[in-house]
């Protein structure tokens, strides 16, 4: 066996293993060991990619080299390292963007625990990536809920302990719904192994049994990790709980855990079911109507939100919709352009908060969009993170957001029946995502107007603005706009150029990606 087919267990292991070595040792170094482990999961998983975009083939790794049922299976392919370097690269530079307010927000005692929970949450996200069994995927989609509420709760506020409660109650029901799914798969399957249920499910849809139980397995699935990625109207958790925590972790919830339940739900679809069998059952357009319905209901709240890092929140709620859109056209190209979202929205939503904080720290720490007047003078990187995140989210061309919202209209195009709802919705939810992203960008860059001597307005200049906030925030401590900050902003940045320009050879590899899943 090739040495690199070893990475996906490697990469795993070892953020698990980071996990147990941090609880012993203090913050400092604890920081440094997940800091470390995260970027090594980034370089094993580019060359994974490397390799198996190179061979053209997915292969499956036997833990302890047990075939089933005694040992469980990991499986990479195209789409799986993909996605494990971009979630993992996203993962590295929120911490990097969020590490000064983690020193802020976090008690000194617990910040190991911090990165306790980053190292599980690392380990969780990449077993749902490559794991090949259903069994294994409950219990590190348990790991990931655990490990997303203790980054909810690190603040150690009366709004973050309350959003964790929400995010625990709602995701445990989620959770529970999929247990039971995966109990009926079992008994009328007699296996976990991905790829034996979905050949026994073939053979069940040939001879025609089980046709109510089948429908009842795909809904208890899909509504499940809906709820647990906080679809409409699953999503009341979700201004709390990205609202109100510090930066790094609104990043690291907003961009990759809701994520890493829909991707597991589009492997379920492909590796599990079979999209033919999804097809087959209507609850996809289920999850389309809740999703048009999301489109509009996030963004109209964004715009009512007076607060920054909220109305950011709301937004996902919308963004969230695109993605379930994009699968419930149910098309193979509805796939590819939720699949491609699921990227462009990370990359975005983690510059946004890391970005937002930025903007805010400059304000004196107040978080009412009102109050943001001139802050892109005043913090210059953050100024221009949040307004590439949010050009990239409203779907300004050689952004990354731009490239989504075309392969939805492209994809709802083919699709007839849901062509004209699609269209109508997509086009309101984009003017909806200008007028509250655009109207903030120009808050962030309009100059505040003072009197002057004669008692007549004047236009106070970038400078003045710029060092008089300066001067107060730095003198009260709140604000610095350290050289991680920096870097992290503008990898941001260019990583979201990068989806934007280099679109199709990334939508090459999804494709190639979901060929292999079929």
């Amino acid at each position: 066996m090739a040495f690199y087919k070893n990475l996906p267990f490697f990469c795993i292991v070892l953020s698990m293993v980071s996990g147990v070595i941090s609880s012993v040792i203090n913050a400092k170094y604890a920081k440094r060991l997940t800091l470390f482990v995260v970027s090594a999961v980034i370089v094993m998983s580019g060359v994974l990619l490397y390799f198996v975009a190179r061979d053209g083939e997915s292969f499956v790794y036997l833990m302890g080299h047990y075939p089933a049922p005694w040992g469980n299976e990991l499986r990479a392919g195209v789409f799986e390292a993909l996605t494990a370097f971009l979630f993992s690269l996203i993962l590295l530079l929120s911490l990097l963007g969020g590490m000064r307010q983690i020193d802020l927000d976090v008690q000194r005692k617990k910040r190991n625990l911090y990165f306790i929970m980053v190292d599980l949450l690392l380990a969780s996200l990449l077993a749902l990536i490559y794991t090949n069994d259903m069994f294994n995927a409950y219990v590190f989609i348990e790991l990931n809920t655990i490990a997303a509420c203790g980054l909810m709760m690190s603040k150690q506020t009366g709004r973050t302990l309350l959003a964790g409660t929400k995010y625990m109650i709602m995701s445990l029901i989620g959770s529970g719904l999929i247990l039971i799914g995966i109990s009926f798969l079992y008994d009328i399957t007699g296996h976990l192994l991905m790829p034996n249920i979905n050949e026994a499910l073939e053979a069940i849809r040939v001879n025609g049994e089980y046709p109510e139980i089948l429908v009842i397995i795909i809904g208890l699935f899909t509504v499940g990790l809906a709820m647990k990625s906080g679809l409409f109207p699953f999503h009341a958790w979700m201004p709390d709980a990205y609202g109100s925590t510090t930066a790094a972790s609104s990043a690291l919830l907003s961009s990759l855990v809701s994520k890493a339940y829909i991707f597991l739900l589009v492997k379920i679809i492909y590796r599990v079911f079979g999209f033919g069998i999804t097809q087959d059952h209507r609850i996809m357009n289920l999850l389309y109507v809740f999703a048009l319905i999301a489109m509009i209901l996030g963004s109209v709240r964004a715009i009512a939100e007076q607060n920054l890092k909220r109305m950011i929140a709301y937004s996902s709620v919308a963004q969230i919709g695109y993605i379930y859109m994009g699968i419930g056209l149910n098309r193979t190209i509805g796939i590819y352009a939720a699949i491609f979202h699921i990227f462009s929205h990370s990359a975005s939503k983690a510059l946004l908060f890391i970005s937002a904080n930025g903007l805010i720290q400059a304000s004196e720490g107040n978080e009412q969009i009102a109050s943001q007047k001139g802050a892109g003078y005043r913090n210059v990187i953050a100024g221009i993170g949040f307004a590439v995140g949010s050009l990239s989210l409203v779907g300004i061309p050689l952004f990354a957001g731009f490239i989504s919202k075309f392969y939805f209209a492209q994809a709802c195009l083919l699709t007839a029946n849901k062509r004209l709802p699609t269209l109508i919705v997509l086009g309101i939810s984009t003017l909806l995502n200008a007028m509250y992203f655009l109207r903030t960008v120009v808050m962030i860059y309009q100059l505040k107007i003072k009197e002057n001597a004669h008692g007549e307005e004047q236009i106070e200049t970038e400078k003045e603005s710029s060092q008089k906030s300066y001067d107060v925030v730095e003198k009260e401590g709140v604000f610095k706009n350290d050289a991680w900050f920096s870097v992290s902003t503008i990898a941001f940045i260019v990583l979201n150029f990068v989806l934007g320009i280099f679109a199709q050879p990334i939508m090459n590899l999804i494709k190639e990606g979901i060929q292999m899943f079929s």
